[in-house]
């Protein structure tokens, strides 16, 4: 009579302590109950978004436009050093972006340096840089911009536009 009750109310403990410690659903940015949007966003062919922000003059009408990558324990906001007057002074526009899973982008659970180093060549795609723009990756030897360096060389072996620092 008593081994009964106790498995019922261990099987009730077990269940409540599951119930505490469940994380709960991943709320996404710009969905129903999750976050705002708070800046631009792209959808990529696969239908996911990166999230991007613009820094300095408009990217219409700027001479140098930098596409500038963070590290893994950055984002989007990271701190710049350059002023809104130097930029304009250089007609410089530099565009940061969060990787899929970082801030305001769709995540990816399955992404690779692959993935995001295509993610950022259709990122410039989508907002129409053109072919000469500059890719500067924040952390020296990341393997996203190492990735996407290896990319551009693959696909553009014979056209020098763009710039790799």
């Amino acid at each position: 009579m008593i081994i009964p009750i106790v498995v019922a109310f261990a099987a009730g403990l077990v269940g409540s302590v599951y119930q505490a410690l469940k994380p709960p659903p991943p709320k996404i940015c710009g969905s129903q109950n999750g976050p705002p949007l708070t800046l631009g966003r792209v959808k990529l062919n696969d239908g996911r978004h990166l999230a991007h922000r613009e820094f300095g003059v408009p990217k219409e009408k700027a001479q140098h436009k930098i596409i500038l990558s963070h590290g893994y324990n950055d984002s989007r906001h990271m701190h710049l050093a350059a002023s809104q007057e130097l930029m304009e002074k250089h007609n410089a526009c530099i565009i940061l972006h969060d990787r899929a899973g970082y801030g305001e982008s769709d995540p990816y659970p399955s992404r690779s340096t692959k993935i995001e180093a295509l993610d950022i060549e259709e990122l410039t795609d989508k907002l129409e840089l053109g072919k000469f723009y500059m890719f500067i990756g924040s952390t020296p030897r990341s393997f996203p911009d190492s990735s996407f360096r290896e990319l551009l060389v693959a696909f553009h072996s014979t056209d020098f536009s763009k710039t790799v620092i």
